[in-house]
């Protein structure tokens, strides 16, 4: 038997950012506003590179999670953390007509990192090969900024800073390994694969 493939597709980004303008420039010192779209910028790069360094989504965002066919265990392993919702749910038929699973058949187990999903109730069947499952996710530590876990959103502020100071070759050196001082900031956050 052939392993059920898992495809994470982000759906919409964050409604904010981890960190404000306002919080970068006052970092910087920056008192004009000729450059704030290039720092805000900087800003979502940081916060993608950290959310891909730690395997963690820092502000509320929608993902769906495409598989070929339900696990054999009934067990989803997600790909990130933390997860705080599940907002629905669909199975493709051959014909590519979708039919909604119930999310009282689908269970978010509370406690478990890397999130689980579990198969709790009935769901149709898939009738297609590939991508025949779709189960739309909320991640992220909640929808304000005061939510995400203050080492966090200083690495991302220190990195969208780190670049906009040291502009040209540091971002592409940065795109490979997170600087240490701000890998250490991230490090506790990250999830460990066993």
């Amino acid at each position: 038997m052939t392993r059920a493939t898992m495809t994470p597709l982000a759906i919409s980004p964050p409604a904010i950012e981890p960190v404000s303008l306002a919080e970068a420039k006052d970092f910087l010192r920056l008192l004009a506003n000729d450059e704030d779209e290039l720092l805000g910028t900087l800003v979502t790069a940081a916060r993608l590179m950290v959310e891909a360094a730690s395997g963690r989504m820092l502000i509320n965002q929608s993902w769906r999670l495409v598989l070929d066919r339900w696990p054999a265990g009934g067990e989803i392993r997600l790909p990130f953390s933390p997860v705080g919702s599940i907002a629905a749910a669909r199975v493709y038929d051959a014909g590519g007509s979708s039919q909604v699973v119930p999310l009282s058949s689908l269970a978010l187990v509370a406690g478990t990192d890397p999130p689980l999903i579990t198969v709790s109730g009935p769901v149709p069947a898939p009738g297609r090969e590939r991508a025949a499952i779709e189960i739309d996710v909320v991640a992220g530590f909640g929808a304000t900024r005061d939510t995400v876990p203050a080492p966090l959103r200083q690495a991302v502020l220190r990195l969208a800073c780190r670049w906009f100071e040291h502009r040209g070759d540091v971002v592409s050196r940065d795109a490979t390994q997170l600087p240490a001082e701000i890998a250490v900031l991230v490090a506790p956050f990250r999830r460990l694969k066993l």
